[in-house]
């Protein structure tokens, strides 16, 4: 066993985040962690890494383990040359490197010091670090990095680009575990498959990943899924996780069912105890329907203090498969999950396309794409599908430009883009506009619709709270710049959605939501009658539903 997670109590503020949560890692072990949006991944890991102290428990490590995790923030190292922090960050490179960089000049007739530097030369040679710089710009250009950025500032990277040199720096780190949060984010098709073909091979480390990523948990030997204030855990990958949560989640649920009966059984036998010695004026103690009463209240108070409603999801097809008694169950008493409404748009005596595209050639300097065409019908579905870089971004943003009659900020080269008029448009993007991320979230929403000149009043504003997930008091007065991915997310939803739009235009939708929200996402768009264009590398959703791929670039 390399590591011992026992957190007796952990709370972020008045919320509670863990109570009694146990959990172990051993050697060479690949573990996904999965939970709702705010349940505390992050702090989990915060926790392990010794940045977080503030909790009642222990976290043992066995004798000499090194975890190497991945950094959230760079704002110390934004000028540092990529390849430079990479090496800097690897646990034994810098101490080595210092070793045999300083030791030659004072060492003299040391034989300490010559011992410790020839250590240090055979260490340094076993783990590969002569050609390291080599080996990080080979696995940097896979992520499309290439030698020119990765000799550049750190701060010149996008944020999905610093997210892939976090995985290189994880992957050369010669660590006896890795805690990475949400590494296939930002990613495309290529890079996430040399993710998950590295997470696959590796065999000497043991990792514990944030993600709801379900291409990578189909790759792990077990999930921790924290829930309830706890861990509860499922040997084996994705799939076994679904059976194995089925089977729990019904007997929970069944579990839970058999102590709302006592319990109101014991509230009847109460009220028929007081109802037999209403005016009784002897001892108490001597009267059998007091001392019953008494009885049953001590054991009435006993189950509904240990009785808490749980925390049930079942997935879709396997929901399917429950008997009906089960899935009538099921549905009274599962989780409170976002509620995303569907529009019934489609026009059906229309024939002719709402987005014509012939011959496309876009670009800045020089053309990113050549010779894309397509058409988009009413209820159809299209996936762009290309690289990053390929210029998929710059499509979109070109068909939104051209629907709301504006210049594209991108160059025709050949080609045209033919919009149906006055059709409304849904976007879904990775990034939060600027102008409502120092917004309370309540202001945000307002402000969300009056820029789309649609009405919108106080009961609205709460009623959107409630239903993507968020506390409408306690939730409301936070600014968005301070909510976390998950929820970020959820306000990107609400977005799309506000205008009633006939198109949806998702980019990577499935990227910080759980899974729950990722299944009620599915199911919306499963429903919805407008048309799709989308992008994603999420095997799960691409394969959920019929669509037809459009490749853009090479």
């Amino acid at each position: 066993m390399l590591l011992n997670i026992d957190i007796t109590d952990k709370h972020f503020g008045d919320k509670v985040l863990y109570n009694d949560l146990q959990f172990s890692l051993d050697k060479g072990e690949k573990v996904g962690l999965i939970g709702r949006n705010g349940v505390g991944k992050s702090t989990l890991f915060a926790m392990l890494t010794g940045d977080d102290t503030d909790f009642d428990g222990s976290i043992q490590k066995a004798r000499n383990t090194i975890i190497v995790s991945t950094r959230q923030e760079h704002h110390e190292q934004v000028a540092m040359p990529v390849v430079d922090y990479i090496l800097s960050e690897l646990p034994q490179y810098k101490e080595l490197k210092h070793v045999i960089d300083t030791y030659p000049a004072t060492m003299a007739n040391s034989q300490t010091k010559m011992n410790a530097y020839s250590d240090a030369l055979e260490q340094f040679s076993s783990l590969g670090y002569y050609t390291i710089e080599d080996s990080v710009l080979q696995q940097l250009a896979t992520y499309q990095i290439d030698e020119k950025k990765a000799r550049g500032p750190l701060g010149n990277l996008s944020g999905g680009q610093k997210r892939f040199v976090e995985l290189v720096k994880i992957a050369h780190a010669n660590a006896d575990i890795a805690l990475i949060d949400e590494p296939t984010n930002h990613m495309d098709y290529v890079a996430k498959d040399a993710f998950v073909k590295w997470l696959h091979d590796v065999s000497n480390l043991a990792v514990l990943v944030i993600t709801h990523d379900r291409d990578v948990l189909r790759e792990v030997d077990r999930i921790i899924e924290i829930k309830d204030s706890i861990a509860l855990s499922y040997k084996g990958n994705y799939d076994a996780y679904l059976k194995q949560n089925s089977s729990s989640t019904v007997g929970a649920i069944q579990d839970y069912e058999v102590a709302q009966a006592t319990i109101a059984n014991l509230k009847k036998q109460i009220e028929y105890a007081k109802a037999r010695a209403p005016g009784y004026k002897g001892k108490a103690a001597k009267n059998p329907w007091i001392v019953m009463r008494n009885r049953l209240e001590k054991e009435l108070a006993r189950i509904e203090a240990t009785t808490q409603k749980p925390s049930f999801w079942i997935d879709r097809e396997s929901l399917e498969q429950l008997h009906d008694k089960a899935a009538n169950s099921y549905q009274k008493y599962k989780a409170k999950n976002i509620r995303i409404g569907s529009t019934n748009t489609r026009n059906a005596g229309a024939q002719l396309p709402i987005v014509d595209v012939r011959d496309l050639s876009l670009g800045y300097d020089t053309p990113l794409f050549e010779h894309v065409n397509f058409q988009l019908q009413e209820g159809g579905r299209i996936r762009l599908h290309g690289r990053n870089g390929a210029g998929k971004t710059t499509l979109i943003k070109t068909i939104v430009a051209t629907a709301d009659n504006h210049k594209s900020s991108a160059t025709y080269y050949d080609g045209f883009i033919d919009i149906r008029s006055k059709l409304t448009i849904g976007m879904y993007e990775q990034e939060i506009a600027s102008k409502y991320l120092d917004l309370p979230l309540e202001t945000a929403l307002e402000r969300l619709y009056l820029d789309q000149g649609l009405s919108i009043s106080d009961q609205r504003i709460r009623q959107l709270m409630g239903d993507y997930l968020f506390d409408p008091i306690g939730d409301g007065k936070i600014p968005l710049s301070m909510l976390s991915g998950g929820q970020k997310a959820r306000f990107q939803l609400i977005a799309m959605l506000s205008n009633n739009p006939q198109l949806l235009i998702l980019d990577e939708p499935t990227n910080h939501l759980d899974l729950p929200s990722i299944e009620e996402l599915e199911n919306a768009l499963h429903t919805y009658k407008g048309a799709i264009i989308f992008v994603s590398h999420d095997g799960y959703f691409v394969n959920g539903f019929t669509h037809e791929t459009v490749t853009i670039g090479n």
